[in-house]
């Protein structure tokens, strides 16, 4: 842990995604600042449960089931609520970058990716939004990538959704805005995750990565926690509408 929020303590957290890969380490690092996390998977998380109590004497919540079903996520975020309070803080963390060709991407495939990088994340938003206006205050941090700023090839449409992740982020930052509500879009660069590691990250795409990074340094997810931990907390609290990105300086912005 690289720094305590001394205002997450007890704040009530929704993480999609939030029992595997950067969406494990998520939850753990708000259990740590002394968050009450709530998060949703489609496998059983039972054991990454076990470990959280284990590790910081109380569990989170996990709610199984599927993003792409709208109805049951936002379900799921009333359960959270019901549990922890209101949600005050959502990250909007799950995703999927199957790899896919222009010419092989089916209707089917498009509505499903669309399904799972961008329709859930504003359904999400939608559920916590009024609940956060009533009190005034709350943070929304939606996942994106560097992907769509590089123009990567071999998942346009995740790099479709990716941007507009981003998009849709400053439009709800403006809208929510008045109520106190910010929304802030988070793009991380080649995070070494296990499944990374498993399917794609040869030692020569490595390689080839590490050569585009400013800092010679491969990303790990606590790269990734400390940043969402920022945007979470009142630390950030005139941030609103941004892409903050963590790439090791892979892209710029500004």
């Amino acid at each position: 842990m690289t720094a305590t929020f001394h205002d997450l303590k007890g704040k009530s957290v929704y993480i999609t995604g939030g029992g595997s890969g950067i969406g494990a380490a998520l939850t753990d690092g708000f259990m740590a600042q002394g968050a009450q996390v709530a998060f949703i998977g489609r496998s059983d998380a039972s054991p990454f449960v076990a470990e959280m109590n284990a590790k910081h004497g109380r569990a989170p919540l996990f709610l199984q089931g599927d993003i792409t079903d709208t109805a049951h996520l936002q379900a799921t975020i009333a359960q959270a609520a019901e549990a922890h309070g209101p949600v005050d803080i959502l990250v909007n963390n799950a995703a999927n970058d199957k790899r896919h060709t222009t010419a092989e991407l089916t209707p089917d495939d498009w509505d499903w990716l669309q399904a799972i990088n961008l329709k859930a994340y504003f359904f999400a938003a939608q559920a916590v939004a009024p609940a956060m206006q009533k009190r005034g205050a709350g943070s929304i941090i939606n996942f994106s990538s560097i992907s769509y700023m590089m123009g990567n090839a071999g998942y346009p449409a995740y790099v479709a959704a990716n941007g507009g992740i981003t998009a849709m982020s400053r439009g709800l930052a403006r809208e929510l805005g008045p109520d106190g509500i910010r929304v802030n879009a988070l793009a991380p660069g080649w995070v070494l995750t296990e499944k990374q590691l498993e399917k794609w990250a040869t030692p020569e795409g490595l390689a080839a990565h590490l050569e585009r990074q400013c800092l010679k340094t491969h990303l790990v997810p606590q790269d990734v926690v400390d940043a969402v931990l920022f945007l979470a907390s009142d630390t950030s609290r005139m941030m609103t509408g941004q892409c903050l990105v963590v790439d090791g300086g892979v892209v710029t912005t500004g």
